[in-house]
């Protein structure tokens, strides 16, 4: 999973993503530009949620992020649309919508992100 941040022309932090996590980018870009105490919040989930089989949620404006014990999803709110809607023979792109990543990883860029927002 390959990061890179940048400032845009009003000084905030972008996220930019490798292919496959586009939409972790996206939730740091909106969800925790918006908020960015929600990271405190994830933070703090993984940590009550570590060797325990519990799962914890949080359910964005645009974007939902879901911890487990070892795994982190991030998933476009859009994505709750019903597959039953699709004609026959349709398929649903999701790559840029839905990505899974481990813990290690994801909070590894959460400690990055942080150390550059500085």
């Amino acid at each position: 999973m390959d990061y890179q941040f940048v400032k845009d022309i009003e000084g905030n932090v972008r996220v930019q993503m490798s292919m496959d996590h586009e939409v972790i980018g996206h939730w740091f870009n909106e969800e925790v530009n918006a908020d960015p105490a929600l990271l405190d919040q994830v933070v703090k989930a993984a940590t009550t949620l570590k060797g325990t089989e519990q799962q914890w949620q949080h359910t964005g404006r645009e974007y939902t992020i879901a911890l487990s014990d070892d795994e982190v999803m991030i998933q476009a709110n859009l994505l709750a649309i019903s597959i039953d809607e699709l004609d026959e023979g349709m398929s649903y792109y999701d790559q840029e919508s839905l990505a899974f990543c481990g813990f290690e990883d994801f909070f590894a860029l959460v400690a990055a992100y942080r150390q550059f927002c500085r």
